[in-house]
């Protein structure tokens, strides 16, 4: 049977069919129809309690009883019953356990519009996100099979848009559970540290298994449709995402938001030229998938070394000159001996390669890790005044000299596995990435080669490199104002706050047509290009 329900129903719908037994809350917007209608239901227990804290106590007690129990409660009074939860992600499950956390972003009817995911993560427990009243449904009943598998309490994220939404639901038949007959069990039930202690083993474990059930679980779904922008979000913003992209854009829809799934978000992410996240609030998944495609980035010194500022931050760290590549050496090991799954990304200039990363390089060629270093070749010492140094062609004073070729010593120090590429192109730059990233157990070296662009270029520079240095205009009646330009951390680029459009200072930009590359509407084009 088919019926229009708003989330808040759909939820108390869902614990019915899961065959709840004990419901506890105490009411506040957005939650406060869950138990109103729970309470309408036969063969369901559902009260008002007190305070969140004590709802959150009692719904406990019920599942250690050894029956199926349940919590409404909203985002502001998990801060009361956080007392009980944290503890209780530490006991066992005997009848499974799940709660609501009903969020307000927008602050409808809030005082704050604190983000309660991090909750989930803070708790180590499990956590669903429906996007409309079936997932509702669904992701309750779901709860219960996972809080009883895995032994562990399910939050169940709602915001007020879900809640108070209606969509088309189909409902079925309560599945009555036989109650898990409740026998002493100390070891497992008594919150003292020393039985506490020996659970901190046991959350690890289950976060594992849960790394497992993410990669499978149902409610994380792909739907492709055009390959140049994919989209990853849950509940809410899912919706709002479909409603303004429809079919233009590929869609990874999580249910299932912690523990997140990696191989799939890899999977998906890997089709893509651009990649969002769209969530309400805190970056909470955004974090989690930057962590599991995480990128550990050393720099060196260099005008490359500002690279750590805003917008770039493209740097996590540095040392001294010449040691960017022993460094991340060093790193990449002790992440490998610590079963830290990151991967390292070191980066120095062609003048800091002569001075002393030749050594650093030796090393990592000679003992063996996973290090991708990055030479940047810009032909000149850069940061000092434009010096020349032993790969440009001159000398102290500008006569010809034999270049050494930085190719050429990294192959001569045992590297097996060398690109050279043109930093400009974007397309190349993140096909050549892929393929550093993808030797696992081997070092790697890539060579970017272009010259500096305040440099006075040589008759080779002129030679080899196609240096036309035509300024890039923005279509003003194309920009949509999106700053993805500004992204760069070009300086010619301006965003006017009044018309919300961007616009390029014609008399510094080069014409390296980087902004060209990443504006999602194609309104930047070469002065004079049609």
């Amino acid at each position: 049977m088919k019926k229009l329900l708003t989330g808040d129903e759909a939820i108390a719908r869902g614990l019915y069919e899961a065959g709840v037994s004990f419901a506890s809350a105490y009411p506040g917007t957005p939650s406060t129809e869950i138990l109103e209608n729970v309470a309408k239901y036969d063969g369901m227990y559902a009260e008002w309690a007190p305070n969140e804290k004590v709802a959150m106590e009692a719904s406990i007690g019920a599942s250690m009883s050894g029956v199926r129990s349940f919590a409404a409660i909203k985002m502001v009074g998990v801060n009361v019953a956080a007392d009980p939860l944290f503890t209780f992600s530490y006991l066992a499950i005997n009848g499974g356990f799940a709660f609501v956390s009903a969020d307000d972003p927008g602050m409808h009817s809030s005082q704050n519009e604190q983000d309660n995911r991090n909750y989930a993560k803070f708790a180590k427990i499990a956590m669903f996100e429906p996007s409309d009243s079936q997932e509702c449904i669904d992701m309750t009943k779901e709860a219960y099979r996972v809080s009883e598998t895995y032994d562990v309490p399910v939050m169940i994220r709602m915001t007020t848009r879900v809640c108070h939404s209606k969509s088309l639901v189909e409902e079925k038949d309560r599945q009555e559970v036989a109650p898990v007959l409740y026998q002493k069990q100390r070891d497992k039930m008594d919150a003292v540290p020393a039985i506490s202690k020996r659970r901190r083993y046991v959350i690890e474990e289950r976060e594992e298994k849960l790394k497992g059930y993410a990669e499978s679980c149902p409610f994380n779904e792909i739907e492709m449709n055009d390959t140049k922008i994919g989209i990853i979000a849950a509940g809410a913003a899912y919706l709002y995402a479909k409603e303004v992209l429809g079919d233009k854009a590929s869609y990874l829809k999580l249910g299932f938001i912690y523990l997140l799934l990696t191989e799939k978000i890899k999977t998906f992410s890997d089709n893509f030229d651009e990649l969002y996240v769209i969530e309400e609030l805190d970056p909470f998944m955004e974090e989690q998938i930057r962590h599991r495609k995480d990128t550990v980035m050393i720099g060196d010194i260099g005008c490359y070394a500002l690279g750590g500022a805003a917008p770039l931050n493209a740097k996590d760290l540095a040392v001294c000159m010449g040691s960017a590549f022993s460094v991340a050496h060093g790193f990449s090991h002790g992440l490998q001996l610590s079963h830290q799954k990151k991967r390292v990304v070191a980066c120095m200039g062609d003048s800091t390669f002569f001075h002393t990363g030749i050594n650093s390089l030796t090393d990592v060629a000679y003992n063996g890790s996973n290090a991708i270093c990055v030479i940047l070749d810009n032909r000149i010492t850069g940061m000092t005044g434009h010096q020349d140094n032993p790969g440009t062609g001159y000398n102290i004073k500008g006569e010809p000299a034999r270049l050494i070729d930085v190719e050429t010593v990294v192959k001569a120090l045992g590297i097996k596995h060398v690109q050279t590429v043109n930093p400009l192109d974007l397309k190349a730059m993140k096909e050549t990435l892929d393929w550093a990233f993808a030797m696992e157990d081997e070092p790697s070296v890539i060579i970017t080669k272009w010259p500096c662009v305040l440099k006075k270029y040589s008759k080779e520079d002129k030679a080899q490199f196609n240096l036309d240095k035509t300024p890039c205009v923005v279509d003003a009646d194309k920009c949509i104002g999106c700053k993805k330009c500004l992204s760069t951390g070009c300086p010619t680029l301006r965003y006017d706050s009044e018309t919300k459009k961007s616009n390029i200072a014609q008399a510094d930009c080069v014409g390296c047509t980087v902004c060209m590359q990443v504006c999602p509407v194609q309104t930047i084009s070469r002065k004079g290009d049609k």
